[in-house]
């Protein structure tokens, strides 16, 4: 959901991040079948994947000792590289019911967002109630302990509003969080990203560690990029696009640091954050315009035919979203036409 909507009056969102037990154990291989024939896979592939899944037999070997095989019919195997795309498609039709909530969904990771107005929760209550149905009609059992809630709110009269009431499932309250671990990043309900930066340059520092040690051994420059690359560029980048935009002027400082510590160790020269940064907005924009499914495709909009290769650029009243990845990315696209 676009943070644009957050600039609304009398707006703001609620996050249910789901978390499921043993998402993977408690396919039931029948119901899966149903669905994939639904989807128009052919029944020859329907009966491979049913006959992949039942009959399994396991055993628990502890030194050279081995327990009594068990023969399991649900669920996926762990570790199995078609388990993912099982669940995936076990759990495509898990999808949000009313145009103001986005149900997103990552593997077995389940988030459900909801955009409330004028204080009318309505849709978003009768979306985690269907939610909850969904999971009993599937045999997919939440961890109400473990699921976690976010409320971002950007209202200035917020002070003037009680607190949102809390979200029930099985007759458990759900905890509010004030920050929350997404997909390896940490999201603030202030959607400010020193948590997200400090975890990171806490991160990249202990690989420079290794990173010193290697040098230490005679490894080569280009080894020692290699592994900046790989080990610590990979953390530090991960999902830059989303929060590097909005960073403060310490977190860019923080971040560059660990670039400078690393061509310092390598004495080559890396490039800045801030480049890979608009390398990335770029190329996923180009991505996004390409792919009319994708939910942020509508807000990549051609101008007049005169103007080919230019996009209108979004309406923007806060910092906040002049900073975010929209606007970079249509200002690289614009600039690069």
């Amino acid at each position: 959901m676009p943070s644009h909507r957050l600039d609304k009056r009398n707006t703001y969102v609620r996050v249910l991040f789901i978390d499921y037990s043993s998402a993977f154990n408690t396919i039931v291989p029948s119901k899966l079948i149903i669905k994939l024939e639904t989807l128009g896979l052919e029944p020859a592939l329907c009966h491979w994947v049913l006959n992949f899944l039942t009959g399994r037999p396991q055993v628990v070997k502890v030194g050279n000792n081995f327990s009594t095989p068990l023969i399991l019919n649900t669920g996926a195997p762990q570790g199995c590289v078609l388990s993912p795309l099982l669940y995936s498609l076990f759990t495509h039709d898990c999808l949000a019911m009313h145009a103001s909530n986005s149900v997103i969904k990552f593997g077995d990771d389940t988030t459900v967002v909801g955009l409330i107005i004028n204080n009318d929760e309505t849709a978003y209550r009768e979306e985690v109630r269907g939610l909850g149905g969904w999971c009993q009609e599937n045999n997919l059992s939440l961890n109400v302990n473990k699921t976690k809630e976010m409320i971002v709110d950007f209202r200035k009269q917020q002070r003037e509003h009680p607190p949102p009431p809390p979200i029930h499932i099985d007759g458990t309250v759900v905890e509010k969080v004030k920050s929350f671990k997404f997909l390896g990043v940490h999201i603030t309900d202030k959607l400010k990203w020193s948590t997200h930066t400090d975890s990171v340059v806490k991160k990249a520092q202990q690989r420079l560690f290794n990173l010193r040690r290697l040098k230490k051994f005679g490894l080569s420059p280009k080894t020692l990029t290699n592994f900046y690359r790989y080990t610590i560029k990979s953390i530090v980048s991960a999902c830059i696009t989303a929060w590097y935009g909005n960073c403060t002027v310490l977190n860019h400082k923080a971040l560059q640091r660990v670039v400078r510590s690393v061509q310092r160790i390598t004495g080559g020269k890396l490039p800045a954050l801030q480049d890979t940064y608009s390398t990335r907005c770029h190329r996923k924009a180009k991505k996004i315009i390409k792919d009319i499914n994708h939910p942020s495709h509508c807000l990549f909009t051609p101008l007049s035919s005169r103007r080919r290769g230019q996009y209108r650029c979004i309406k923007a009243g806060t910092e906040r979203l002049k900073n975010s990845f929209y606007l970079k990315a249509i200002r690289l696209l614009n600039s690069h036409h």
